[in-house]
């Protein structure tokens, strides 16, 4: 088995602690080292429970592993040509969406350009550029949302969940002659 190139050493590493892979590494382990730690796990017997990349068994991690990245579906051209497009779109949306200050021509170029955009969407900038152009009103009422992978997903929940504030108040009433004492937390 020939992992692809597309996988990094981060993401190999991601795929052993996602899927409870029994395999020791370090930190100090290269990619080349990981390979061949993963090939001596698949010639074990594996147990796969419920997980972002929906791999059920050893055949599907091999298929998985063989296959590009999903997560690196962009050459270094093809990205930079996607952070060109966010950039002018942006600029778009901080110019009070007047399009006379841009390079854009016509409202259709720049649904255009969201609607080839958005299919990245694990890219920051990307998921910034939907946010503003969701409040543009000259859109028709058209939503941008970009697709995110589950891997993507799970860090911006946890992210989200880390930035939440949870505040606790308590009411005290007092009491009178015909009201109990009420205690209210909310």
């Amino acid at each position: 088995m020939i992992i692809h190139k597309t996988f990094s050493k981060t993401d190999l590493i991601e795929i052993i602690i996602d899927l409870n892979l029994p395999i020791v590494y370090s930190h100090q382990d290269n990619k080349k080292d990981l390979q061949s730690k993963f090939k001596k796990c698949l010639g074990e017997d594996l147990q796969f429970s419920k997980n972002f990349y929906k791999i059920e068994n050893k055949d599907g991690l091999i298929n998985y592993l063989e296959n590009q990245n999903p997560k690196k579906i962009l050459t270094i051209k093809e990205k930079q040509d996607v952070m060109k497009i966010c950039k002018k779109i942006i600029q778009y949306c901080k110019s009070n969406y007047d399009i006379t200050i841009t390079d854009y021509l016509t409202q259709r170029d720049i649904i255009d350009d969201m609607d080839y955009i958005k299919q990245f969407g694990d890219i920051p900038s990307v998921r910034r550029c939907c946010r503003l152009m969701n409040l543009d009103v000259k859109c028709g009422g058209l939503i941008f949302k970009p697709l995110i992978s589950p891997q993507v997903q799970k860090l911006l929940d946890e992210k989200k969940k880390t930035k939440e504030i949870k505040t606790y108040s308590m009411t005290i009433r007092h009491a009178t002659d015909a009201q109990p004492i009420i205690l209210h937390f909310d």
